[in-house]
């Protein structure tokens, strides 16, 4: 029979995890790397959001592609970090830094659609999902030419994929953190049913 968990021992390291992750995960990449390029809020262009598909509204290719590694490498960063106290850290420093960057507390709670972040956690803490996770969006990408249902079939496809691999700790976590980026998605949704969501390249 396993020993029950010390829950003074490790509390105080699973509150460090859950803050450590929450605080990376709110920096407003997309926010702070059009404004420092000159070129304005991205929250007053496009759909408003501070992530890297309304950050190539701006007609800027290089802030866009910044955005979206700043992104992805602060879920990642977490994640990693997180992996140095043991693999309950890790999935709680990942949690926090989805949340973080749907919610940052800099903004008021009104941040991003989580999919950069989603994909940097997921590199984290198990690469090979991460790796078919951009095959995947990249496919249907490129065969419907709109981003939001190929983040959305990708990220569908993720925790059946960890738990193929036995990765079960790490798809319950993405069970939740799939449920948030459907729910952050719910208007695209929408615009998909109507046929009224905008293509990649298209404002």
């Amino acid at each position: 029979m396993p020993d029950p968990i010390n829950w003074g021992l490790v509390l105080p390291y699973y509150l460090a995890a859950l803050t450590l992750g929450y605080l990376l995960g709110s920096i407003p990449f997309g926010l702070l790397i059009t404004r420092a390029a000159g070129a304005g809020d991205v929250r007053s262009i496009g759909s408003g959001n501070i992530g890297a598909t309304n950050v190539l509204r701006t007609g800027r290719k290089s802030l866009a592609a910044l955005t979206l590694a700043a992104d992805v490498l602060k879920g990642a960063a977490a994640a990693m970090i997180g992996l140095q106290w043991g693999p309950d850290t890790a999935i709680l420093a990942g949690l926090g830094a989805f949340i973080g960057h749907l919610a940052p507390i800099w903004l008021k709670f009104h941040g991003g659609k989580g999919v950069a972040t989603y994909i940097g956690i997921l590199l984290g803490l198990f690469w090979p999902v991460a790796l078919a996770f951009c095959a995947i969006w990249a496919l249907v990408a490129a065969l419907s030419r709109y981003s939001s249902l190929a983040a959305l079939v990708a990220s569908a496809t993720t925790p059946p994929l960890l738990a193929y691999f036995g990765q079960w700790q790490t798809m319950e976590l993405f069970v939740v953190m799939t449920a948030l980026v459907y729910l952050r998605h719910r208007e695209n949704i929408g615009r998909l049913i109507r046929g009224k969501e905008s293509k990649i390249g298209r404002t």
